[in-house]
């Protein structure tokens, strides 16, 4: 993901390394409902890191002249067959921002060439979450169940005659100008249970004193917002007060956190960044994949290295990328802790279940597992969670600095605190270092059309 609505899922990335991210609402995934991020945004989100300028892009070794892009319009495996039964007789429909307009499917410029049967376990995983929630949801969930997943015919007659296209008008500030679509992904790290020369870089879980103070119940206003801390004793009988947790620095210089190691990873800047995106995995020594997610976080603000690298003249604006501050702390090993501890937040994980399906990738806000190419992370004032979404952008191919026009439906199935305004979207790429490497580059303008099922 990404920390994906923490700090992430959805800042920049290029933004995450050169400038950092501004926190204008809750910090965790799980604290926007996503189980673990795009992330994502990063927090897996993010996160869900999202998409970057020529500047921030994620570094790929060995791409050639070959189209990486085509990893985003692979067939994903659709989840089992199953049978919905409502919980509630009608799904509860929030209120949305904006005004929504009724288009025909021959508006929607390339809606005829996408390939839908890639797109199809999506939309069966966003039945996962919506096909207990009531009509329309129930019956349009136990449809789908009937069809054949390769079959493209009836998958498109499936949502041509079970869905009308709306056109998005946001009608705040934010709206009139956010059409960027921006990327991000789950990274792919190697590591071990036991630390070694090799794996030195530990992974945290969650300190047991570390407390979250929710303000929803005294503070309606600022149900957004999160405190995270230690408590103490008051003194002359007080009672107990929050304090800030320690920084980054602090915890990492006091031992304190001694126990409390998940994993070892043998890179610290690919380890820092996967807290950026909130999840991801971490193929072991002994073979096993383990995944991970977003379980906490201190409480500091996020601060960029690579911003801070920059201003001491130590790389260029072109050079703070993942794979330059990689570079630079090659050259420097002595000053790998000066480098991190300039960023106070630490994030802390936990271990996920292992899936048995390799196309699955992390939680999205939705509690769904997103599916490369095919989840997006939108704003849910805007457009309702799980829906169907036709989205036209430009995507990066991995050739130099070429994006090529992309015309496809996807599935609003994350969310992130940067992901403001009708038409803002933060696109999944997938896993590992070729996904890294499209999420790094991607940022172009956008729009989108919601499918909103017929009778909603």
């Amino acid at each position: 993901m990404r920390m994906h609505s923490f700090w992430k899922r959805y800042c920049i990335l290029g933004m995450v390394f050169l400038t950092g991210c501004s926190f204008t609402g809750s910090e965790s995934p799980q604290d926007s409902g996503r189980p673990a991020p795009i992330s994502g945004r990063g927090p897996v989100g993010g996160g869900a890191g999202a998409g970057a300028d020529s500047a921030g892009g994620v570094g790929f070794v060995g791409g050639g002249d070959r189209d990486l892009s085509a990893i985003v319009d692979a067939v994903a495996n659709p989840p089992a067959v199953r049978r919905y039964t409502a919980r509630s007789a009608k799904a509860t429909r929030a209120p949305l921002s904006g005004q929504l307009t009724p288009v025909g499917y021959g508006a929607l410029n390339g809606w005829n060439n996408d390939n839908l049967v890639a797109a199809w376990p999506a939309w069966l995983r966003s039945c996962l979450a919506l096909g207990h929630r009531g009509e329309p949801f129930t019956s349009l969930c136990n449809a789908a169940q009937a069809i054949g997943p390769r079959d493209a015919g009836a998958i498109r007659a499936y949502f041509e005659s079970h869905f009308v296209p709306h056109a998005l008008n946001g009608t705040d500030k934010a709206s009139a100008s956010s059409n960027t679509v921006t990327g991000y992904y789950e990274p792919l790290l190697r590591g071990s249970k036991t630390r070694s020369s090799r794996f030195d870089t530990p992974l945290y879980r969650t300190p047991k004193d570390l407390v979250t103070v929710d303000l929803n119940d005294p503070y309606p206003e600022l149900r957004a917002l999160r405190l995270r801390g230690r408590l103490v004793k008051g003194a002359n009988g007080q009672g107990d007060r929050v304090v800030p947790y320690a920084t980054r620095g602090e915890l990492e210089k006091s031992g304190q956190l001694l126990g409390l190691e998940l994993v070892y990873v043998e890179d610290p800047v690919e380890a820092f960044f996967l807290q950026v995106q909130g999840s991801g995995r971490v193929q072991l020594d002994n073979g096993q994949m383990m995944r991970i997610g977003y379980a906490d976080q201190n409480g500091h603000p996020y601060k960029s290295i690579g911003r801070w690298l920059v201003d001491k003249g130590e790389l260029t604006l072109a050079q703070a990328t993942m794979q330059g501050i990689k570079a630079w702390l090659a050259k420097n090993p002595q000053r790998k802790d000066e480098l991190l501890h300039q960023n106070p937040s630490m994030v802390f994980f936990k271990e996920l279940p292992a899936s048995q399906d390799a196309t699955e990738g992390p939680f999205g806000s939705l509690g769904v597992p997103l599916t490369a190419g095919r989840s997006v992370a939108v704003d849910n004032r805007f457009i309702p969670a799980g829906l169907p979404v036709f989205v036209q952008t430009r995507i990066p191919t991995g050739v130099n600095s070429n994006f090529k026009p992309t015309s496809r439906l996807m599935f609003a199935q994350d969310t992130g605190s940067a992901i403001q305004g009708a038409h803002r979207a933060d696109f999944f790429f997938g896993s590992g270092a070729v996904a890294g490497e499209l999420a790094g580059k991607m940022k172009a303008q956008g729009s989108m059309v919601v499918l909103l099922p017929k009778g909603y």
